[in-house]
């Protein structure tokens, strides 16, 4: 008997998807033991990785019309608010790490720099001495190389639900206060338990200082505090302010998160514009490949009555708007400006 090759290919993809699922359990028999940093986690190959993230549940289609009236009758008059900081030169940065510098890019033939005049456009060049500044998103090979690298986070990190614990009050009179289980566990008394699978920011005011803030003293969240997220309320991840999770010397919870397979965000910016319920969160990032952290830009996605953020339609998007003054090369900013 032949196969169409449609079906050949969802045997083999279904094969390969059984495969790893084996793999998943029988390292699972271990009784659960926790991974040591840098150890050696669950062994399973690219193209199986690949084959099963490919694989569709083809018993249970979804009418596009279906996602598309969803966003007729709720996306479309939402409130989106940006949690993202600009990425420009001198921008706060971990004090290990070189500053960035942006400079127009050069034409390889001419060796001058693109002009409209001469070339009808212009671009940028940029020195990026880092992936690891601003609002980011850190993968786990960041601290474990046999972990996800950037570009094989998956595309499901793109949309979910989005929880605001507010601490701010505490930081306010402790500058380095760390979260602890007990201020999550006070959130849920008020908001009920974290959804399984949700994304946690950690509201600390923080950035409401940006750029003027202190990489070195900052609000953390305690180790305790990360595990309980993750084994006790199972979140795909957690996000802060500050660019570090903890001032440990040892950076112990970042160190067990990524050591462990988790990602998180840093970095992230307006968190007092959100309600500690009900909103999304849209992720989106560049994929480096085999890079260890991702510049991003967070999206917070909240009901249409929500008094912050701004409309689909309500501002110039197509086309955007025209400036009164033109984009030019400020000499004293080292990046482009409306002079």
């Amino acid at each position: 008997m032949r196969f169409p090759a449609a079906t050949v290919v969802l045997l083999g993809s279904l094969f390969a998807t059984a495969l790893a699922e084996k793999a998943i359990h029988d390292s699972s028999s271990d009784g659960g033991k926790a991974q040591t940093l840098h150890a050696k986690p669950l062994r399973i190959s690219r193209a199986a990785h690949l084959a099963r993230a490919a694989v569709t549940d083809h018993g249970k289609t979804t009418s596009p019309s279906n996602l598309w009236s969803t966003y007729d009758s709720v996306l479309s008059t939402a409130k989106y608010i940006d949690l993202t900081h600009t990425i420009e030169p001198d921008m706060p940065i971990w004090r290990g790490f070189g500053n960035i510098t942006f400079s127009p890019a050069v034409n390889k033939l001419t060796g001058k720099p693109f002009t409209y005049a001469e070339d009808m456009f212009v671009a940028t060049a940029y020195q990026l001495t880092t992936d690891q500044m601003g609002t980011q998103l850190d993968a786990p090979a960041h601290f474990n190389p046999y972990f996800a690298s950037s570009d094989e986070i998956p595309a499901t990190f793109a949309l979910r639900k989005l929880v605001v614990i507010n601490v701010s009050d505490k930081v306010a009179k402790n500058s380095s206060y760390a979260m602890t289980v007990a201020d999550v566990l006070e959130w849920e008394a008020e908001h009920g338990q974290i959804p399984r699978r949700s994304v946690v920011f950690v509201r600390s005011d923080w950035s409401r200082k940006w750029p003027h803030v202190d990489t070195d003293v900052f609000p953390q969240v305690l180790l305790e505090t990360v595990k309980f997220l993750h084994l006790e309320r199972d979140i795909l991840f957690h996000g802060h302010e500050p660019l570090d999770t903890d001032m440990s010397p040892d950076f112990a919870s970042e160190a067990w998160l990524l050591g462990h397979g988790y990602a998180q965000a840093e970095g992230v910016t307006n968190l007092h514009l959100l309600p500690p319920v009900g909103c999304l969160l849209s992720t989106g990032f560049p994929k480096f490949l085999g890079g260890v952290g991702s510049y991003v830009r967070y999206v917070a996605v909240c009901e249409p009555h929500w008094p912050h953020g701004v409309q689909p339609g309500t501002t110039p998007e197509a086309p955007l708007p025209e400036y009164a003054n033109a984009l030019d090369w400020g000499k004293q900013g080292g990046h482009r400006d409306r002079i």
